[in-house]
């Protein structure tokens, strides 16, 4: 598990005790985090299997003096591999660039995974790549991390490769809930939220999982209905089609409660998957901005309706549980200030 003195949950209301770089692309890793101790992962979640390596750099990098950064790269190496399979990313690079920001990190660097990288070899991956390039004076990593051409270095064999180079390098046991639990991962958290089990996801995560995304134009029914919504186009995205009780952050920061339907419609028109969020004591023009929906609690799962009058009534109550699951939820909004 995470350290004491780490962060429980992610949250903008806890200040960050120091600046946070990031370092994009093939950006020269800046003065601020030269020299660091790096978390190395895909950290497809940032949960807290991944926050216990997190807690590790710091406590590394601390006892040596130097920075902690986490190493991470993008598109996510299974998008590279197979660009034309679905992929239910849990952080996309915005939202995993918002969660470590708020990890108690100096730094965050990401790399381009492209053919070069894929191409090279465990040896050059250390001596290229974290020596020349970034500049790294240690690294801690999973226990079943792997990298270079076909996945041929192990946790073994990078603590080797490291040694030569003059690196540390510390290696991370699996993390579990309880003792009785299974590990905590990435793939276990996309199987709760394709059952709609958000409190076993956002306990995995350490945080609430969100999404974000620009508000679009709909057909206007929710209007009609008396539940206006904002629209979102979520790609890939493996959560189970239903009712959420949800909190919103605005485009000018402000954070409300709300109601969500996430699903195809079936009672109108059975169409894409789209996220409508209605939004609590709220009336303003949101098309065309980005809007930030983390998810509290599951109300029900998608149904068809014999028609509108039912469906009201069934949103009557949609709503109400909403707003039963957020007050009894105390804990601030990630984007609350």
């Amino acid at each position: 598990m995470p350290s004491g003195d780490e962060p429980a949950v992610p949250s903008a209301a806890s200040p960050r005790a120091r600046p946070f770089t990031i370092c994009r692309a093939d950006e020269a890793v800046p003065p601020a985090i030269a020299g660091a101790i790096a978390a190395i992962g895909n950290f497809d979640g940032v949960h807290l299997g991944h926050r216990a390596l997190i807690a590790a750099v710091r406590e590394t990098a601390r006892a040596a003096g130097r920075p902690a950064v986490a190493l991470t790269f993008e598109p996510h190496p299974r998008a590279y591999f197979a660009p034309h399979l679905p992929m239910f990313r849990l952080t996309d690079a915005q939202a995993k660039e918002i969660v470590f920001a708020h990890l108690g990190l100096d730094g965050l660097i990401v790399r381009r995974f492209d053919a070069t990288l894929a191409g090279t070899g465990a040896r050059d991956f250390v001596e290229g790549l974290l020596v020349r390039d970034l500049g790294v004076a240690g690294v801690v990593i999973g226990h079943d991390f792997h990298f270079g051409r076909g996945r041929e270095g192990t946790p073994a064999v990078l603590a080797a490769l490291c040694a030569e180079a003059g690196l540390s390098c510390r290696v991370i046991p699996p993390v579990a809930l309880d003792a009785t639990a299974e590990p905590v991962s990435s793939s276990a958290i996309r199987a709760a939220l394709a059952e709609g089990v958000i409190a076993r996801a956002n306990a995995l995560l350490g945080y609430r999982w969100f999404v974000s995304g620009d508000v679009r134009h709909g057909d206007k029914r929710g209007r009609t209905l008396g539940y206006p919504t904002a629209n979102v186009v979520l790609s890939d995205c493996g959560l189970a089609h239903g009712i959420y009780a949800v909190r919103v952050r605005l485009p000018d920061g402000a954070v409300k409660d709300g109601v969500a339907s996430y699903g195809r419609r079936p009672t109108f028109d059975d169409g894409a998957p789209l996220l409508e969020v209605n939004l609590f004591d709220f009336a303003g023009d949101l098309y065309g901005q980005a809007i930030a929906v983390e998810f509290l609690g599951y109300i029900r799962g998608e149904e068809r309706f014999d028609g509108a009058e039912s469906l009201i009534a069934r949103m009557h109550c949609d709503a109400a549980e909403a707003r039963r699951i957020v007050a009894e939820d105390p804990v601030p909004s990630m984007f609350e200030a």
